[in-house]
């Protein structure tokens, strides 16, 4: 499953890529948000209210409570947004695959965070691997560096 899902996001990058660089096409981050979020929307609300049962009902519910949810579900909106065009904008004026080692060193990061603040236990096969992911985002750097 983590190999299709990596495979699905470089695809994604990738065709990302290719809409905002391509003459023919002339799509800006914007539009192009326009055109991803509705169909984003359309296959994961389904699959969010078949895996999270009741997530409606508990969320009214939540909202009657205490009201600040709303607006902490609306500011979490508003963050996706920019994260959204953010990875738009990276992959028009970089590449796909500098936004896809950038998510692996985003992932590694995290990691690190979560060790250093929550004292989350890793294995010896996760140190292994995030340091993997560092070398070869190190490696990458160096690689651009010298090409330019």
């Amino acid at each position: 499953m983590c190999v299709a899902a990596t495979a699905a996001r470089a695809l994604k990058s990738v065709l990302q890529g290719i809409l905002l660089s391509s003459e023919g096409e002339k799509l800006n981050s914007m539009n192009l948000l326009l055109y991803m979020a509705p169909i984003a929307v359309v296959f994961l609300l389904p699959a969010t209210l078949i895996m999270e049962k009741n997530v409606v009902g508990i969320t009214i519910a939540l909202a009657r409570d205490d009201f600040r949810i709303v607006w902490y579900l609306l500011f979490n909106s508003a963050l996706a947004y920019f994260v959204n065009l953010t990875n738009f904008l990276v992959t028009k004026h970089t590449s796909a695959l500098t936004l896809q080692v950038l998510g692996n060193a985003k992932g590694a990061v995290a990691v690190v965070v979560s060790i250093l603040i929550f004292k989350n236990p890793v294995s010896v096969t996760g140190m292994l691997g995030y340091s993997l992911t560092v070398i070869g985002v190190i490696l990458y750097s160096e690689a651009k560096k010298r090409s330019k």
